[in-house]
């Protein structure tokens, strides 16, 4: 037996820079406060939230970084993702809600693609949110390695100010280049 329905979303999949990074969680039969699509709170509220989650449910998380990125392409990165962060979970679920309209292959069978299952699956909600939580640091933590950059402030995605510094520097190692930035900056 299972240890309950994980919910699984990712986080940086559209980013020109950094993982892609992929969160399971089990919530269990208590409790718990509403949640929401990570992208729709504050960043106050989802640390918060953050934190409460990974104290109270059981949680895997899987990334996958720029150079798989750009061998394998995004896509497949996710799936690839996201069936690490179930293999992460200390015990296989019993069944799947995945967000979105594909399930990765070794998950197929055992879940259920939801669209816009963040906004309406709690435990999508709350993978959504471990997810961004997740990359959003790791981007905070690259930010501090590669300043001219921005990475704490805009997390590695497209914004006019990360095209300004690209135009400016160029690519940083954690760019990933399967995005075809020279194009893009150009």
């Amino acid at each position: 037996m299972g240890i309950g329905v994980a919910g699984i979303d990712e986080a940086g999949r559209g980013a020109l820079a950094g993982p892609v990074v992929a969160a399971a969680v089990v919530l269990g039969p208590k409790p718990w406060p509403v949640f929401h699509d990570s992208k729709t709170i504050s960043s106050h509220r989802r640390v918060a939230l953050f934190d409460w989650i990974m104290a109270h449910a059981t949680v895997g998380i899987g990334v996958i970084g720029h150079d798989m990125i750009d061998q394998v392409n995004i896509l497949q990165a996710t799936m690839m993702a996201m069936v690490q962060a179930v293999d992460h979970l200390p015990q296989s679920p019993e069944w799947m809600w995945v967000d979105g309209n594909r399930i990765p292959r070794p998950l197929q069978g055992r879940a259920t693609p939801i669209v816009d299952g963040d906004v309406w699956v709690s435990c999508i909600s709350a993978a959504s949110i471990v997810a961004k939580v997740t990359r959003d640091r790791m981007m905070t933590e690259w930010g501090h390695q590669y300043i001219q950059y921005g990475f704490d402030r805009h997390f590695g995605y497209g914004t006019r100010q990360h095209y300004e510094v690209l135009n400016e520097w160029g690519p940083s190692p954690i760019h990933r280049h399967s995005f075809r930035l020279a194009k893009r900056v150009a």
